[in-house]
């Protein structure tokens, strides 16, 4: 009898911290959000199909900056960093599957690694409050906060990009006045992401009076041999390569077979890193591409992942990956998502795990100048960034590196995107997208909540 209480009265308790359980749970923000010292990241990644090369590299950079945060900080300020990868293949209607299903594990913001999945989510995330971080991709008109309140193309844009580029060769021609006459061709991939330059390189077009070729390639890039007899046929000045995977080395090839000079093309930043190049070699030699982001394991942050992740046998990928060029702009990637959950806290409460809301003001008020730069270890990396209502971006500048055949070489200087020429055309495209979505422009109170 005796028994049978004490069993009875150890079911009751259990069944009574159930309860209280489902209650606890009940009363958070997001059922998902019940490890209420966790924040949350989801990571869309690509590792499989035509453009894992370049996409492995980048997820696994995000992922061993966390661990290193984890790992050396216990977290952001004591909350631990958990997250998830789901494969997207490049593909937007998978990225927008892996949105769906992560978003409900209490994500607070999404990095969707393309701009085809980014143009898909940008009418989703306003509804579900999670921002979007599109480092160097996405949407040009998106640096417009005003209308854009939950994207952000951080460090630049295609508009920034292309502008830059055309700024290089203006300087290398004696003059952007000397374009007058030029021939330059876009050889480009035929999707969202090909065509976000398109408009900044026929506004220049207009102002210095080059003539602008539009040569499309179609996804993946394997079959460019039509592309390259566009280019054998019109002899352009310069070839511009907005190439992403395998379409770049095969662009290369191409214009090796064809005999264009390598040190005539120019690739955005996403066609000029290590995979893009090693396979052709000195095939490739004399060919330029735009560098956002400083590389090499030198820089403090590189060391500390090889002591903390690697050394303990936690590296995501291979040790000699790291300090590569797009393993740098994943780790870039993830330290500026983690310092707007660190900036989102010093105005929420330190030890919180933050909210889409709460992490989007973050994004929205990042200010890291050289010394906190020096404090993450980033020195060199990257230039200073610092965001606002109004500017989803923060930083336009970017360099220009060459392949010597075995390796990138930086050029020392530092371009920054004309604003004359962009603050109109994003104002104009910002304002297009509101009037079609029938948005209004957000308030100076909206602002400062």
């Amino acid at each position: 009898m005796i028994k049978s209480l004490a069993l009875a009265s150890r079911r009751a308790t259990a069944a009574t911290l159930v309860a209280a359980a489902v209650v606890a749970l009940a009363g958070l923000p997001d059922a998902a959000q019940a490890q209420a010292k966790e924040q949350f990241f989801p990571l869309l990644v690509y590792r499989t199909g035509p453009y894992a090369p370049n996409g492995t590299p980048w997820a696994n950079g995000k992922q061993d900056y966390i661990k290193l945060i984890n790992a050396r900080d216990g977290g952001i300020n004591g909350v631990k960093i958990t997250y998830e990868e789901c494969e997207t293949g490049y593909a937007t209607d998978k990225g927008v599957e892996c949105y769906e299903r992560l978003k409900g594990r209490g994500a607070t913001v999404f990095d969707p690694q393309a701009t085809g999945i980014t143009f898909a989510l940008t009418d989703k995330v306003p509804q579900d409050k999670i921002p979007l971080i599109t480092l160097g991709y996405g949407l040009a008109a998106s640096q417009d906060g005003g209308v854009f309140k939950w994207n952000f193309p951080l460090m630049g844009s295609y508009w920034t990009a292309a502008d830059i580029i055309i700024q290089h060769i203006g300087r290398k021609e004696g003059g952007l006045n000397k374009l007058k006459g030029k021939k330059i061709a876009l050889v480009y991939h035929d999707s969202p992401f090909g065509k976000e330059p398109i408009p900044l390189l026929e506004e220049r077009s207009k102002m210095h009076g080059f003539d602008l070729l539009k040569i499309p390639v179609t996804a993946p890039g394997v079959e460019q041999k039509s592309a390259w007899l566009q280019v054998r046929q019109q002899r352009p000045d310069y070839v511009l390569l907005w190439g992403w995977g395998v379409m770049n080395s095969t662009a290369l090839k191409e214009a090796q077979a064809t005999g264009y000079p390598r040190e005539k093309m120019y690739g955005v930043w996403w066609s000029g890193a290590e995979p893009d190049v090693k396979d052709v070699g000195m095939g490739a030699k004399g060919y330029n591409a735009l560098a956002l982001n400083g590389f090499g394991q030198q820089a403090k942050v590189m060391q500390e992942i090889l002591k903390h992740v690697h050394d303990k046998g936690q590296g995501t990928g291979p040790r000699d990956e790291v300090g590569s060029v797009l393993y740098t702009r994943g780790v870039i990637i993830q330290m500026l998502t983690i310092e707007a959950v660190r900036r989102a806290q010093e105005r929420f409460g330190k030890g919180k795990v933050m909210t889409g809301e709460q992490v989007r003001w973050g994004l929205e008020n990042l200010a890291l100048d050289e010394k906190r730069l020096e404090e993450l270890g980033f020195t060199g990396l990257l230039r200073p960034i610092s965001t606002s209502c109004q500017d989803h971006m923060g930083s336009t500048w970017a360099r220009i590196h060459t392949w010597d055949g075995t390796k990138w070489v930086m050029d020392d200087t530092w371009y920054q995107a004309d604003e004359q020429i962009l603050k109109p055309m994003v104002k104009a495209a910002a304002d297009k997208y509101a009037a079609e979505k029938k948005l209004q422009r957000r308030t100076p109170q909206d602002c400062q909540s």
